[in-house]
């Protein structure tokens, strides 16, 4: 599989009808890395992870891989490159754990799944540990368990873009660490384009390479994460009042709501 160079947001306005909901988003990101988006509710996070998906079509601006714009390339092309986990996704009660994962593999499929489909499917389920329910109906698993369920679906596309929204809602803290863990791993080895969407500012520090700040639709900033979360930029996006801690990694400790906000 090929890597690419890097993915380009440029000037990409989104709008609902007549509601801007991004305006002038600009950055990109490097294969290798891990980026999170960060922000209250309604900030633009999941607007923007659509539109890199290609679900919603910017008014203007656009998104590149490499040099060349993603509305270029072929629909089913596009999803052989990028794997998209929304937050919410709809199957069928009745549906195998094994027929939701193998779901990953139609941008590859034409007709059966084929013996390299079947190790990669399997591969995937293992990773997330529930290759034990691969023949369980999904509406027999708990919520968090659905969610490793449907990130396995998204690592059997073998993408080399990565966006997931919210991908640690639905888990306990055990398998937050172990998601997350997992998610950096396969970026560093298999060079990813990783973009994904949090709330825990712990665990974006902890586990990003980079960390957008969104409010309001537009970018607040961009850059490393100790860079950009700070006491100043926290109060600013948040309203609430933190510090910096050190054990020895740097934390975020909440102090409360922040006065005038």
């Amino acid at each position: 599989m090929n890597s690419y160079v890097k993915l380009k947001v440029v000037g990409v306005d989104v709008y609902y009808k007549s509601y801007k909901a991004l305006s002038n988003i600009e950055f990109e990101v490097k294969p290798g890395e891990v980026t999170s988006i960060l922000g209250p509710n309604g900030s633009g996070k999941t607007t923007l992870l659509r539109t890199i998906a290609k679900v919603l079509k910017p008014r203007c601006g656009t998104i590149y891989l490499d040099s060349k714009s993603i509305y270029e390339i072929d629909d089913r092309e596009y999803a052989k490159i990028v794997g998209y986990l929304p937050q919410q996704q709809v199957f069928s009660a009745s549906m195998k754990v094994f027929d939701v994962v193998a779901l990953g593999r139609r941008p590859y499929v034409t007709w059966s799944l084929g013996k390299r489909d079947l190790e990669v499917i399997w591969n995937a389920m293992k990773l997330l540990e529930v290759d034990q329910f691969a023949y369980r109906n999904v509406d027999e698993l708990s919520g968090g368990e659905r969610q490793r369920v449907m990130c396995a679906r998204v690592l059997a596309q073998e993408p080399r873009v990565l966006l997931l929204d919210e991908p640690v809602t639905h888990l306990d803290l055990r398998y937050q660490i172990e998601f997350l863990e997992l998610v950096k791993k396969l970026t560093k080895e298999r060079n990813l384009i990783t973009i994904m969407s949090l709330h825990d500012l712990n665990l974006a520090m902890r586990y990003s390479d980079k960390v957008i700040l969104m409010r309001k639709g537009l970018i607040y900033c961009v850059g490393k994460p100790d860079e950009v979360l700070t006491p100043q930029a926290i109060r600013s996006v948040f309203g609430v009042e933190v510090e910096i801690a050190k054990n020895p990694e740097p934390y975020i400790v909440i102090k409360g709501l922040a006065l005038g906000e």
